[in-house]
């Protein structure tokens, strides 16, 4: 039997257009390249296929240039980020996901340092903070050619980036690099400089509000003003700033999210048997299951449904904390179920050091009275506008914006755009996305099984000893490898199929580029099947 040959491999060529098939039509191809899950679910809006596709030719630079148009934060965010992005990947539902986090981690470490943005003017925007939010605006401001000047009361640049994560998780010399791209970019930073009113900053023509949540929330106890209970916040501050707080052998952290697993962690190293309680229970637990799971293999304790009642002391020293068990009742207000003590279930637990981790909020008493604030925090627009004019605000400090480095730093993007409009007189224009590509709308013939890359760690026995970088980075095969593993989900790589298998050969390639000759298209699907990433669509024809 005879292989069956798809007609353009068969046809003379130029033998296939002396009829004009087109009259015969009744729906017609038409290219449209769509969202991929991935892209759709990152909140900064790589363009993680672009991205990929390029790394996956061995164009690092081009890569990491694409990652720079919307990140300035790459090597951060490929650190830290809590990859939503994979969540999404469709590849999960083939055999897993692309390991995206460490290939922008990858290009992140590699990115070029000098950058092409249109020539600065004066500083005309003031931006108060240097966190994720506050960098991210300033780089975009510079990206549209507008200088700005940031803000910074602790001694060194990055906000909680720079003071409020492990070195284990984010190496200083990382943030570090990634802000001197910013300095060369023209951007201004004036440090150990906190802002009391924003009459201070009137001579510039818009501010953004970037200070991030940094004020740590009390557990409202008795006994909390204790020698040797702690602020989480202020606690990895401390250690950032290369002090050591005292945490003795036993060390308790209270919380539940990421900041209680830092917290934890760094006190493993400083050689304390640590045990977070939590008063939820672990499907509750807002920490990403990685940091958790991380914690644990570092012997890490976690108790469930135990929340504190009294610091117990002894000569102004803590000695212990009495705690009471907790079940869970309906949900609350954040939709989790509310845990409720129950009554007779109080017992102690001895203590060197406590850890309070239960959350952050901003410390906003610099505000005018014009800006309002809903549960402590800052009440603005999708654009970052808030009602004083001029005045823009982005990140943790902002009513409804989740406080995650990724987040915050598309609160700052969105308001640098914001912020340009509004020194040109205009309104930001907002573009309704294209559809999002599912899985079932691929064609995985194309498609191989391949296993996902995980990028190597330090051992157990090794990490307690250090505060060195826990995971490590993939070499540039490792990577090469993992981004051919991306779907490239409703983005055309050229893969030449519609131009292959048209039997009118009706589909003419032009460089990079494919146009479909109406006059010989018959509407026969075929492009639309063949192609691998959904990025041909039939339409009714008229």
């Amino acid at each position: 039997m005879k292989p069956i040959l798809p007609g353009a491999a068969i046809i003379e060529p130029g033998s296939s257009q002396k009829t004009r098939t087109g009259d015969w039509r009744a729906v017609r191809p038409e290219r449209r390249e769509k969202l991929s899950p991935c892209v759709a679910k990152c909140p900064i809006g790589n363009q993680i296929p672009k991205v990929l596709h390029f790394l996956a030719e061995g164009k690092v630079e081009e890569a990491a240039r694409t990652l720079l148009e919307t990140n300035p934060l790459p090597a951060v965010c490929g650190r830290v980020c809590y990859h939503p992005c994979e969540d999404e990947c469709n590849r999960r539902e083939f055999d897993e996901a692309v390991a995206i986090r460490s290939l922008e981690r990858f290009l992140g470490d590699l990115a070029p340092q000098e950058l092409d943005p249109p020539p600065s003017r004066e500083p005309e925007v003031a931006v108060i903070g240097s966190g994720p939010a506050g960098l991210s605006c300033a780089y975009h401001l510079a990206r549209l050619g507008r200088g700005s000047v940031v803000f910074e009361e602790n001694p060194t640049v990055g906000g909680m980036l720079a003071v409020g994560i492990p070195e284990y998780r984010l190496p200083g010399d990382v943030l570090k690099k990634e802000v001197s791209r910013l300095e060369k970019m023209g951007v201004k930073f004036v440090t150990n400089t906190a802002i009391k009113s924003l009459n201070e900053l009137k001579d510039f023509k818009a501010v953004f509000i970037g200070v991030g949540a940094t004020k740590g929330v009390r557990l409202r106890i008795p006994g909390e003003e204790a020698e040797g209970v702690y602020q989480g916040i202020e606690f990895l501050k401390a250690l950032r700033l290369k002090q050591t707080p005292k945490v003795g052998k036993f060390c308790l952290v209270v919380g539940g999210g990421n900041t209680a697993i830092d917290c934890a962690r760094c006190a493993r190293r400083l050689g304390a048997e640590v045990t977070i309680l939590y008063r939820r229970s672990r499907e509750e637990m807002p920490a990403s299951d990685e940091e958790v799971e991380e914690a644990l293999v570092e012997g890490v304790k976690i108790e469930f449904l135990v929340a504190p009642k009294e610091v117990l002391t002894k000569d102004g020293k803590v000695t212990g904390l009495r705690c009471v068990r907790m079940k869970l009742g309906p949900p609350d207000e954040s939709g989790r179920p509310r845990p409720i003590p129950i009554e007779g279930s109080e017992f102690d637990l001895a203590a060197d050091s406590i850890i309070a981790a239960i959350g952050q909020e901003p410390n906003l008493d610099f505000l005018p009275p014009e800006i309002p604030l809903k549960k402590g925090k800052i009440v603005c627009d999708e654009w970052g506008r808030t009602p004083l004019k001029g005045v823009f605000a982005g990140g943790d400090a902002v009513y409804g914006i989740p406080e995650r480095v990724a987040d915050a730093i598309a609160s700052g993007k969105r308001a640098a755009i914001a912020i340009d409009c509004f020194l040109r007189g205009k309104e930001p224009a907002t573009e309704a996305p294209p559809p999002k590509v599912t899985f079932q709308e691929l064609n995985l013939a194309y498609f191989k099984h391949y296993p996902r890359a995980t990028p190597a760690s330090l051992p157990p026995s090794s990490r307690l000893k250090t505060f060195e970088e826990t995971l490590k980075g993939f070499d540039t095969a490792t990577a090469k490898g993992e981004a051919e593993r991306c779907f490239s989900c409703g983005i055309c790589n050229q893969c030449d199929n519609c131009w292959l298998y048209c039997p009118e050969m009706a589909v003419e390639r032009k460089d990079s580029e494919y146009e479909i000759n109406y006059d010989f298209c018959k509407g026969c699907s075929i492009c639309a099947t063949e192609c691998p990433r959904k990025v041909i669509d039939m339409v009714p024809e008229g």
